[in-house]
């Protein structure tokens, strides 16, 4: 069995167990919406007890506003599904011993990993594009026309981000046999990247700097500092790497 074969395997089972679609439907719901809640945050904010006297002092809602909210929605249940999806990919196929299966066909180990996260990312890919594509359409009709290429690099800094937790619960998932210790050592991983990345001088060389780099784009101000870019690329594939020299050593 090659890489391409084990990729439309895993695919397929992205699709089977509607990963692909609650991913497709979660973040295209958010990706529609977010511009929507944007331009109607002082309309909402009056229908809250006691927030009409609030209301006059919520600015006039602009372009930056929807995409910040486009931003913050996508990442944050993007993330979540990313943790989720994950957690069981290596554990769970160990534990059941259907790697060990499959691994007899016989399968090279990277192959085996590789394509795992390989269909995890295209589910996200697709995903985050099509939302990306909604996103565009409503506040194209409720704010204005946005740049249509930093849009698109826009969406690809936040298809990179979820990346970099895909494979980082991708790695805990495969040094463990047990998928929800996986999911809390990312849940660690993710708050104390968070932790950092609020660190005065150190935050911006870490992933969650990119989303403040996707709103730099968005907002016409040049972007200086790329460093974070670089160490998501690096983390996607030391995680990777590590999965893979503790998987060639496991006994199934």
């Amino acid at each position: 069995m090659n890489f391409m074969t084990a990729l439309s395997k895993e695919f397929l089972e992205q699709r089977r167990t509607r990963k692909f679609l609650i991913a497709l439907v979660v973040l295209v719901l958010f990706g529609m919406t977010s511009p929507l809640m944007a331009k109607m945050t002082p309309q909402l904010m009056s229908l809250v007890p006691g927030g009409e006297s609030f209301v006059g002092l919520i600015p006039e809602p602009t372009i930056n506003d929807a995409v910040a909210q486009f931003i913050k929605n996508v990442t944050q249940f993007g993330v979540l599904l990313a943790l989720v999806f994950s957690m069981g990919a290596m554990a769970v196929e160990k534990d059941k011993g259907t790697a060990a299966m499959i691994l007899s066909k016989p399968m090279p180990r990277g192959s085996f990993l590789l394509a795992k996260f390989a269909s995890l990312a295209l589910t996200f890919i697709i995903a985050v594009l099509i939302a990306g594509v909604a996103a565009y359409y409503y506040t194209y009709f409720l704010f204005g026309e946005l740049n249509i290429l930093n849009w698109l690099a826009l969406n690809g800094l936040i298809i990179l981000y979820l990346l970099v937790y895909v494979a980082i619960t991708l790695l805990y998932s495969t040094l463990t046999r047990t998928q929800y210790i996986a999911i809390g050592l990312s849940f660690g991983t993710l708050i104390l990247l968070g932790i950092l990345g609020g660190l005065p001088g150190f935050g911006i060389n870490l992933p969650d700097a990119l989303l403040g780099n996707a709103s730099s784009l968005m907002n016409g101000t040049p972007v200086t500092n790329w460093t974070s870019l670089w160490v998501s690329l690096g983390l996607i594939v030391t995680s990777l790497g590590i999965a893979w020299l503790a998987f060639r050593k496991q006994e199934l």
